[in-house]
């Protein structure tokens, strides 16, 4: 873990004005991958997008963390077959 790529979810936490266990739960979930060095953990700089869009839906719009889970597996699905339909197109130009 470089120190560099990464913010303590304290740091964050303050920034952002929200409750450290709800980036805890993010990670339990799956929803980010934390890394933890002695007792303090670590969000990556390029979760920090992620972690705002859960910031937004979870407090701005009242989604709860089975929701989160929800919304993002399928905005995955949805950027997946986006870009199968790309290949394929790409294929049939090609042809």
């Amino acid at each position: 873990m470089e120190n560099s790529t990464v913010i303590s979810i304290e740091q964050c936490c303050i920034y952002y004005k929200i409750e450290t266990d709800f980036v805890l739960k993010l990670d339990k979930h799956g929803l980010l991958e934390l890394s933890k060095s002695q007792e303090e953990y670590f969000i990556s700089y390029e979760q920090l997008g992620d972690l705002q869009k859960y910031i937004h839906l979870h407090y701005d719009l009242d989604i709860n963390m089975e929701g989160l889970e929800a919304i993002t597996y399928l905005l995955d699905r949805v950027t997946n077959l986006q870009n199968e339909v790309k290949k394929l197109q790409n294929e049939l130009n090609q042809g």
